[in-house]
């Protein structure tokens, strides 16, 4: 389990990461979502121990991971732009690994290397971007790490590597309880892979919930009543978003189907339909409440 309590840091004055707390179980895929520049990718630094919080605690199991290489050497980190050691092959940086983590698995490199059909002779620059991070997979898989940390892990995968790399993913957590905590702005991906969602924005974790119970906890409704629209209809319900359309009321409220679909169908209204969300509807309408402008939230 790692768990974050308290955290906080700042860059030149600017806190990036305000008072944030998570807690990430075992054998668990945490997806992190949240606007641009909300400071998803300084939480992730912090959890990887690349960075050092200005306050809190982080800490696998028992153990604090800044400054702590036994702890770091469970930790895999793949970011946005993957680097690897300038001129070198990919039997190179698999070497590099080997001596860094003790868990390297060569015969699990081979396999992977042969899954991704990726030349080890060849230098990693040589490669496409596609295939620059392919390789990083390949070397995060190898490392067999308790804890694999991803920044915009599918950005320039083609759909069937999309979908294979998916596959490996969730085989490694059905198999040996490897936690994942993965950053995305395709939520549709994050939709298919996560059991549990974080929505971090301008620092502060605003929202912490299983996917499942989130989705069946949030729903769009359309209404119409033949004479005005009751002023109390949603009073015991939060709305996230309401618009009209026509004769119709459309709105998007958090709670139980049960009680929503009760308060409405007491005011006999002619039309009334609820409906399920995608994770991106949820997460936009989540966003809107908050006061960040719709338009800029998936740029």
């Amino acid at each position: 389990m790692m768990k974050m309590s308290q955290v906080k840091k700042c860059f030149e004055g600017t806190e990036a990461v305000d008072d944030v707390s998570i807690q990430v179980n075992k054998g668990s895929i945490y997806g992190l979502l949240g606007s641009n520049g909300a400071g998803k990718t300084t939480l992730l630094k912090l959890m990887a121990g690349i960075y050092l919080q200005d306050e809190g605690e982080i800490m696998l199991e028992e153990n604090s991971i800044y400054e702590n290489p036994q702890t770091k050497g469970r930790i895999f980190f793949i970011q946005d732009s993957p680097y690897f050691i300038p001129q070198y092959t990919v039997k190179q940086m698999a070497n590099f690994y080997s001596q860094m983590y003790e868990s390297w698995d060569w015969e699990r490199y081979e396999e992977l290397l042969a899954i991704f059909s990726i030349n080890k002779n060849k230098k990693i620059h040589k490669f496409s971007k596609g295939i620059q991070r392919q390789a990083a997979f390949v070397f995060a898989l190898s490392v067999r790490p308790d804890i694999l940390i991803l920044d915009e892990p599918m950005d320039g995968l083609d759909p069937v590597m999309r979908r294979k790399i998916k596959s490996l993913i969730i085989d490694e957590v059905a198999d040996r309880e490897m936690t994942v905590i993965i950053s995305s702005h395709n939520l549709r991906e994050v939709e298919d892979l996560c059991d549990f969602i974080g929505i971090l924005h301008k620092g502060k974790m605003m929202l912490e919930k299983d996917i499942d119970d989130l989705k069946s906890d949030t729903h769009k409704i359309q209404v119409a009543f033949k004479g005005p629209i009751p002023p109390v209809m949603f009073k015991n319900t939060k709305v996230l978003h309401k618009e009209k359309r026509g004769s119709i009321l459309l709105c998007i409220v958090r709670g139980s189907e049960e009680e929503i679909t009760a308060s409405i169908q007491a005011y006999q209204p002619v039309i009334f339909d609820i409906l399920s969300l995608t994770l991106e509807e949820i997460f936009i309408y989540e966003m809107e409440d908050a006061g960040y402008a719709v338009k800029n939230i998936l740029g």
